[in-house]
């Protein structure tokens, strides 16, 4: 599979709480609600969005990229309800033989503190390395940022540093700090959790 087919075939992946799938044109609403969240906004790479037509340009953005096989998100969508609830996406995929990725995400703020990014990340690591063998999964975040760091720990990432000034975003340079996990420790993770399961059964 090439990063173009990945793209222009985006998998729906299922957990507990959550279905991750394209977005569609009828998420338009759901995406405004929490992109003009200036919170939701305040440690990514985009700036809340003041209007529905900013939403929109972002999300004909996103259908375009799909029909090109093009970096693109899934939609975080809420099981209960089907409400769109965020975004979380492969970027700077690599299925040459590097075989890695970076995975970005954002969360509306009133889903904030349920785990569920944690466990959209879970799922979307379980994809990359049984589906995609990718070698090694990333991920990033300005310092500040506590809740994000802490899923990565969640889901056994390992810190690796911090990048010091790294972006310039809204204005000013950032720190980030990185984490990663390779497949060997996903292997042993995943293990683990196995014999733990079968424990308690």
């Amino acid at each position: 599979m090439t990063t173009t087919e990945f793209y222009q075939h985006l998998p729906i992946l299922e957990t507990e709480r959550l279905v991750l799938r394209p977005l569609k044109a009828k998420d338009l609403d759901d995406l405004f609600e929490y992109t003009q969240d200036e919170e939701t906004a305040r440690y990514v790479t985009w700036n809340a969005n003041q209007t529905i037509e900013q939403a929109e340009q972002f999300l004909n953005y996103v259908l375009s990229n799909y029909e090109q096989g093009n970096e693109a998100p899934w939609a975080i969508v809420w099981k209960e309800t089907g409400k769109m609830i965020g975004t979380i996406d492969f970027i700077h995929l690599l299925l040459d033989d590097n075989k890695q990725a970076e995975l970005g995400y954002a969360l509306s703020r009133e889903f904030w503190g349920k785990g569920i990014v944690t466990e959209a990340v879970a799922r979307v690591m379980a994809y990359g390395f049984e589906e995609l063998k990718l070698e090694r999964i990333q991920a990033r975040c300005m310092e500040p940022n506590i809740g994000s760091a802490r899923v990565m720990e969640k889901v056994g990432m390992t810190y690796e540093g911090t990048l010091r000034r790294l972006i310039f975003i809204k204005g000013a340079f950032h720190d980030v700090k990185m984490y990663a996990m390779l497949r060997d420790e996903y292997a042993a993770v995943t293990q683990k959790k196995e014999a733990n399961t079968k424990q308690h059964q």
